[in-house]
């Protein structure tokens, strides 16, 4: 079966409180950092419901949702969904913005 990458990434979407909540999002290897602009409207429990969503960590001031090795392609998929992305802060030691 395929992974739903869309779904994945609207799944998370909804769980941290939709892209008005989002101040950036980056990744690195295996997952996805988020700095929200309100944390209480983040919901753990509907993130880690999300399909592909491993686990749910914080951890210096980000929200991060761990994806394992599929989280480039939910990135991606945030990116058109409109979550704005930005650069690396270097926390976490990965690449974020996907190239067009």
């Amino acid at each position: 079966m395929a992974k739903d990458f869309v779904k994945t990434a609207l799944g998370v979407l909804d769980g941290v409180g939709g892209k008005d909540n989002i101040k950036t999002v980056v990744h690195c290897a295996t997952r996805l950092r988020f700095t929200l602009a309100d944390s209480a409207k983040a919901s753990d429990e509907s993130v880690k419901a999300a399909t592909g969503v491993v686990s749910v960590v914080k951890a210096g001031g980000q929200y991060q949702v761990v994806i394992g090795n599929d989280v480039h392609e939910v990135f991606v998929e945030l990116e058109k969904l409109g979550a704005p992305t930005g650069e690396s802060d270097g926390g976490g030691g990965g690449a974020s913005k996907s190239s067009r």
